[in-house]
């Protein structure tokens, strides 16, 4: 297999079902959480999402290992990318994010409530958490809230077309900005060129790394999917449809 000294991952679809823990059972040393501890001996690992930095600690670090020599090869970019954590001196250090502007969130916002009138949506009478949430430096749209259970969010998008059309529409109203389907249910919005290839870029370039050592998996490298910017920055971008496809690769590259 070719040689790459960084292997980064998306989370929801490929890591994990959508907004669920990290698979971690103490009977087996196969789940996807081992799997990565081990990686982590062998190469650079690398998580990238729209998920906030707390959603990355209840999603994931609750359940990988506390070795701090292992943890200082694992790199966390939340919200797409716009800021880079690194794990030092016992402690994950995360810069401050490039946030939006007041007047910024207002235009995505609006942007968003013309969008729903347009295709039609009407925000259920019962969701979990906010529809539209702001993470700083990304604004994104849930269909149900972040926290619906993971059936209700399966059964509602399952061939992405709704929200294909939802992003054409904000690509129109939002010109300087960039959307982008997530998850199962969602829609992130950042400044345009703020996305998985900078944050990727990012890293690459903090690490000291052509583009040609860096693997990229996820599921959703298709057009407008939110890990489709990292077809730019990596120099290998392998698809997959689950965690279960995500843990024969990993097992392959423990190898």
């Amino acid at each position: 297999m070719k040689k790459f000294n960084l292997i980064a991952f998306d989370i929801d679809g490929t890591l994990t079902v959508s907004k669920s823990p990290l698979e971690d059972s103490p009977f087996v040393d196969t789940d996807i959480s081992d799997l990565l501890n081990k990686l982590m001996d062998k190469y650079k690992v690398a998580i990238i999402s729209g998920a906030s930095m707390k959603q990355f600690e209840n999603q994931i670090l609750a359940h990988l290992t506390k070795d701090t020599e292992k943890l200082k090869n694992l790199y966390l970019l939340p919200t797409n990318g716009t800021t880079l954590c690194t794990f030092k001196e016992g402690a994950w250090q995360c810069p401050p994010v490039n946030a939006l502007t007041d007047k910024e969130k207002q235009e995505i916002y609006d942007a968003f409530n013309k969008m729903f009138k347009e295709v039609g949506f009407v925000i259920p009478g019962h969701v979990y958490g906010e529809v539209v949430e702001d993470r700083g430096s990304q604004i994104t749209f849930s269909a149900f809230g972040q926290n619906a259970p993971i059936e209700v969010k399966e059964a509602w998008d399952k061939d992405h077309q709704k929200r294909k059309e939802m992003v054409e529409v904000l690509k129109r109203y939002l010109p300087d900005f960039a959307s982008h389907i997530g998850g199962t249910t969602s829609i992130d919005v950042t400044r345009r060129g703020v996305d998985k290839a900078y944050g990727l870029r990012a890293l690459l370039k903090h690490l000291d790394l052509a583009k040609e050592k860096l693997l990229y998996v996820g599921d959703e490298l298709y057009p407008d999917g939110n890990d489709a910017p990292a077809l730019l920055a990596a120099g290998e971008c392998w698809s997959v449809k689950n965690p279960e496809e995500t843990k024969k690769i990993v097992s392959e590259l423990l190898k």
